[in-house]
């Protein structure tokens, strides 16, 4: 990633530290030497002092000033030379007695030369920077004479001050490097602990807006960015709940939408079928009626054929609208549908005794053994109105040998029950339209008996609407219809 956190942070850690090790290297490089010179002076000072003191009690001479003074002289790296008015040695730290002795008388005789650098001077001593023209080396010394008439030289070598310095700079540039280094492998292993959480929620946040909501964050911290993640956690789950609620009412919408156009078709379907199919009644009705008011026949015999010709038209409009409002109320799913368990035996049993006169009236022979009790989940009631309905259609397309046979199969959960008619069976391209509404195979016939062809369009309307399978089969002398119910 171009514009990576993992990468600016290290950068700017790493930035910091080379700035500080650089830093430190110049503040080094310019003002170390400058107080090593000024640390180096206090120990020519306290040097100084001390020789004073041992001078005022007498102990100059005694072994603890010489420890004293030798570890002075080598923790500071000095020089010290005391000499009597005979040139006589009365102190030294060094080997380099007669080297320390000319220097001292010079610094006697003579004074301090040109070049030399007065740093401080009073009625005992003088403070200076000198150069030895002979080993061209340059010494911080103090030189003058005390209380007890002896003279004094107390010098150390800038040049050891300077490879201090140098040695110093170089062994600070090998550790700043060795830290820089060893700094940037640190931070970037943890600005990449610190950056993989944020890694996790950018990858997150991307699924997201591609509508996955299944990623969660699942850092175990409790800083700053586990809060942010529970924080998206929880906008992840609102954002999921809100958009499949959301797509639920759009559903809902598109459903009441197409059921909406549904209504229309259907109310404009109804409206023509109904139109037509009490086209022909009314006409009849209509026609009988204006006889009898016109006096076409004066015999009591004719009339009563016109009034027995009106009120049977009229019967047939009344089961017809009757039929057709069982069926609005099934397709537009205002009935309701109660499933109760009870013996599709019983209920046979009882819808055959309430057609029995029909039955006899045209001499059909019904062939049904009853059994043991076989139970079903059902409304009952429905299910007695699709029974009636096949029982009635059988009733009238029955031929032949007039025989309806009632057949009920139980195969493990799912109950059939078949009832057959002998007669002229169902046109091939007929059959797919017998469960349409107003659709008749034989108008002549269905006519004559007075059929609507409404009853199985009901029973489609009911078995759509509870889920099962029902249908019809051809033979050769007869025609069966069947339908399924629930034994569980």
């Amino acid at each position: 990633m171009k514009y990576s956190i993992k990468k600016q942070f290290a950068g700017i850690f790493i930035g910091l530290m080379v700035g500080t090790m650089l830093l430190i290297w110049f503040i080094n490089s310019t003002f170390l030497e400058d107080y090593y010179v000024q640390n180096r002076q206090k120990a020519l000072m306290n040097a100084y002092n001390q020789i004073v003191a041992a001078t005022e009690t007498g102990d100059i001479t005694s072994d603890e000033f010489d420890v004293q003074l030798q570890r002075i002289c080598s923790k500071y790296n000095i020089d010290l030379l005391i000499i009597n008015a005979n040139s006589q040695t009365v102190k030294s730290s060094s080997a380099e007695v007669d080297m320390l002795t000319r220097e001292l008388l010079d610094n006697i005789f003579h004074g301090a030369e040109t070049e030399d650098e007065i740093l401080k001077e009073t009625d005992g001593y003088i403070l200076q920077n000198t150069i030895d023209h002979r080993t061209e080396t340059e010494y911080i010394e103090m030189w003058g004479t005390l209380d007890d008439s002896n003279y004094f030289l107390i010098r150390t070598a800038v040049e050891s001050i300077r490879n201090s310095v140098q040695l110093s700079n170089t062994f600070l540039a090998y550790v700043g490097f060795i830290t820089v280094i060893l700094g940037a492998i640190v931070v970037y292993y943890v600005t990449k602990k610190v950056t993989e959480p944020i890694m996790k929620l950018t990858d997150i946040s991307e699924r997201m807006i591609h509508l996955d909501f299944d990623a969660k964050y699942e850092g175990k911290s409790r800083n700053e960015l586990a809060l942010l993640g529970e924080n998206i956690n929880k906008l992840s789950s609102n954002l999921e709940k809100t958009i499949s609620e959301l797509k639920t009412a759009n559903n809902e919408l598109m459903r009441d939408i197409e059921k909406k156009n549904e209504i229309d078709e259907m109310r404009k379907e109804f409206l023509s079928n109904v139109s037509h199919e009490l086209k022909t009644p009314i006409a009849l009705i209509q026609g009988y009626a204006e006889g009898l008011i016109d006096g076409i026949s004066d015999d009591e015999e004719s009339r009563n054929y016109y009034c027995e010709v009106i009120r049977d038209e009229a019967d047939k409009m009344n089961l017809m609208v009757k039929k057709l409002l069982d069926l609005n109320q099934l397709e537009f799913g205002n009935d309701t549908t109660t499933f109760e368990r009870f013996n599709i035996i019983d209920l046979i049993h009882n819808t055959l005794q309430s057609v029995d006169i029909l039955l006899k009236q045209k001499e059909i022979n019904v062939i049904w053994t009853e059994s043991q009790p076989v139970y079903v989940w059902a409304d009952e009631f429905q299910t007695e109105e699709i029974l009636r309905n096949y029982l009635s259609n059988a009733i009238n397309h029955c031929d032949f040998e007039k025989i309806i046979e009632i057949k009920v199969s139980n195969d493990r959960d799912i109950v059939r029950i078949s009832v057959f008619n002998s007669g002229i069976p169902i046109p091939e391209d007929s059959i797919a339209c017998v469960w349409d509404k107003f659709y008749k195979v034989d108008k002549a016939r269905t006519r004559e008996y007075g059929g609507s062809g409404v009853g199985l369009s009901i029973v489609k309307a009911i078995m759509n609407k509870i889920g099962q399978n029902y249908g019809v089969l051809n033979y050769q002398n007869g025609v069966e219809f069947w339908f399924e119910l629930s034994a569980k």
